[in-house]
């Protein structure tokens, strides 16, 4: 090129360069590595390369554009304005050709690599670069004196047009071939579909002529006691529905060991569970298409995140040797499988699903996602992510190094094995606080945003009553009841005498805290009992213990910040969370909620074929510590059972709360304060 020739400069990229007169702007954004995007290869058709060129003095690129810098409106132009309409100033890319220097602004929506912003509180943003495109491609009509088949002339299409290796279909993919060519005129859209850059292509799907799309994939978070699904724009990213559902292999065990141990003592365990969970996968996939009105044959691609157990499970692998040391997994790798095979049929029937990689025997995919989700190899200061179900997933680390572990914290913490808890739904105690002075506690329930002590809280509740406490809820309660002086740092409940709080009752040789008595309108009597403080202790306890032993292996006390990953970091409360020594002692204004990090991550993989490349190498790096075999885990459990405990300081909470100094002793009316604190 010579300084005679155009110079094109496209912003927001800032790229320029100069190219012959007379080049398009497609192919000048493309020779300049310009994200311009197209799906119809230049014809006119996709208009997905609209470009806002810019007239005038531009001192800052050191450029005058002259109003005939750019070739005028054409036909083809004209009649995509006419039929479907351009916003004014706008040009299409493949049409407008470039005579004189010129300034080009890529529009977001042309963008191929669109950024879509991660999380709002967040700048870092995820370019848009799905495994599965659609692509107009021109087949060439058969010829008797060079015969070939139409597949074949398909993929010299392509490699002409796009660049592209033989791809391959499915054999009803290569039925419909012949039938969509002839009816396209010879031009046929096709669904490719390319993991990687130096992996086969195949062809997911064809339609005639010019197909407009939008194309689905389904981003899944598949829990051991909840599954949660998105519908996502593999264009741009968008969440078109949501929904979540119960896993139903919780009628095999509550929690990941009674699974594998129902697998282990039942000849056909582990396929039983098996099918029921693919059974919820379809019934989610089902779902979420009604919800947004989408052909299931346009979601062509699903990524997969889950914990080891749930990993093998999914896949039809036994999880027999999950549960024994060295709790081997069949497969670490990442998995670019069809989605049939994880039992996925209620999509296209040729869609691809991509499975994230595992960390370690009992740290999974889930925690893989939350960590592509939250970058902490991109983290200055010592960050410590916690995800916490019925296993808790704990990563800590900086730029420096990262660790992970999981921690068996059980149900307790969503509500199960307490004895007023449900499951999160309409009329749960989500949030309670207790007057220190009086013991008095008032609530609020799902679906209900009044306190239980608002004028209209009885009326705004009749449909659902008052009828259970779920998992944030155990966990304030039994904050608030350590903050009023009803429950002491071992964790004991004080007796009526001891407390002089009426709304404690004797229950055997221990006690229990009222939050709510319905019984009078036939309701339930929804109380706090010993049992249920020593679950939520036991719970805390492992959480605790597994993020004490990161800190050990990296050789510190304290953390710098927090993050609460998922449904617990999404609705429970910092200051109650410390008070309960869930969490390491860090001001409070670091603690901070990432909602559901690794549903997050899950998305991120769907659209992002970069990220998938990032996360499988992030987790050959991050360094695993197995909680199961660790000698000193028992010893910060055993610590750890305190309110919020026995020895580690925690004096960024001291800061905002006095914790009364009491002990109460197990005997009926014996015990009381010692002393409060400040």
């Amino acid at each position: 090129m010579n300084d005679c020739e155009p110079l094109a400069i496209f912003t927001p990229s800032g790229k320029r360069g100069r190219v012959p007169a007379g080049t398009t702007v497609l192919d000048a954004a493309r020779a300049l590595g310009v994200d311009l995007d197209s799906v119809c290869g230049g014809r006119g058709i996709c208009s997905k390369c609209q470009c806002a060129p810019l007239y005038g003095a531009f001192p800052k690129h050191g450029v005058t554009v002259a109003p005939d810098a750019l070739s005028p409106v054409n036909a083809v132009e004209t009649r995509y304005d006419e039929k479907r309409g351009l916003k004014p100033g706008r040009r299409l890319g493949c049409q407008a050709r470039i005579l004189g220097d010129v300034v080009i602004d890529v529009p977001p929506e042309s963008q191929l690599h669109r950024q879509v912003v991660r999380k709002a509180a967040e700048a870092r943003a995820v370019e848009m670069d799905p495994a599965t495109r659609l692509l107009l491609v021109e087949v060439a009509s058969p010829d008797l004196h060079a015969p070939s088949g139409d597949l074949e002339r398909l993929n010299a299409a392509l490699a002409a047009q796009w660049g592209l290796p033989p791809a391959r279909p499915s054999l009803p993919v290569l039925a419909r071939l012949q039938a969509a060519l002839r009816k396209g005129g010879w031009q046929v859209t096709v669904a490719l579909h390319r993991d990687r850059d130096d992996a086969a292509a195949r062809i997911l799907d064809l339609w005639p002529g010019f197909f407009e799309g939008p194309l689905y994939g389904l981003a899944i978070d598949l829990g051991s006691t909840t599954i949660a699904a998105h519908l996502t724009d593999l264009a741009t990213g968008e969440v078109h529905a949501s929904a979540g559902a119960m896993n139903p292999q919780i009628r095999f065990g509550e929690d990941l060991m009674s699974r594998v141990s129902h697998a282990m003592l039942n000849p056909g365990g582990a396929a039983a569970m098996t099918a029921a969970v693919r059974v919820a996968l379809n019934d989610l996939a089902d779902g979420l298409a009604v919800q947004a009105g989408v052909d299931p044959r346009q979601i062509v691609e699903a990524t997969l995140v889950c914990n080891p157990v749930m990993h093998h499970l999914a896949l039809g692998i036994d999880p027999v040797e999950l549960g024994q040391a060295p709790f081997a997994l069949a497969s670490s790798d990442a998995l670019d499988i069809a989605a049939a095979d994880l039992g996925l049929v209620s999509i296209n029937p040729a869609a691809r699903a991509y499975v994230l990689p595992l960390i370690a025997g009992h740290v999974g995919a889930d925690a893989a996602a939350v960590a592509l989700s939250e970058a902490p190899e991109q983290s200055d200061d010592l960050v410590l992510i916690v995800d916490v179900g019925t296993n808790a997933e704990i990563i800590l680390g900086n730029r420096a190094r990262v660790l992970a572990c999981s921690s068996p914290t059980g149900p307790a913490f969503e509500g199960a094995e307490i004895s007023s808890g449900q499951r999160a739904a309409p009329g749960a105690i989500e949030r309670v606080r207790i007057d220190p002075a009086t013991g008095e506690p008032r609530f609020r329930v799902i679906g209900c945003d009044l306190w239980s002590d608002a004028p209209g809280f009885a009326e705004a509740t009749g449909a659902t009553g008052v009828t259970g406490i779920c998992g944030s809820g155990i966990i304030e309660a039994v904050a608030e009841m350590r903050m009023a002086g009803l429950l002491d740092g071992s964790g004991l409940i004080g007796s009526a005498e001891a407390t002089g709080c009426a709304r404690i009752i004797p229950e055997g040789r221990t006690h229990a805290y009222v939050l709510h008595d319905g019984r009078a309108a036939g309701g339930p009597l929804i109380a706090v009992t010993q049992g249920d403080v020593r679950a939520i202790q036991l719970a805390k306890s492992a959480l605790y213990a597994g993020a004490r032993l990161l800190m050990d292996r990296i050789g510190v006390d304290r953390v710098d910040r927090v993050v609460l990953a998922g449904a617990f970091g999404a609705h429970v409360s910092p200051l109650h969370a410390m008070v309960l020594g869930m969490i390491p002692d860090v001001p409070l204004d670091k603690v901070r909620s990432a909602g559901n990090a690794a549903g997050t991550g899950a998305r991120i993989a769907l659209c992002s074929r970069a990220a998938r490349r990032l996360i499988e190498g992030n987790v050959r790096r991050i360094e695993k510590v197995e909680t199961a075999v660790e000698p000193r885990f028992q010893e910060h459990f055993v610590a750890a059972n305190a309110l919020p405990h026995a020895t580690d300081p925690f004096p960024e909470l001291a800061r905002v709360v006095q914790l009364p100094e009491l002990a109460f002793n197990a005997g009926p009316g014996e015990g009381g304060r010692r002393r409060r604190r400040g």
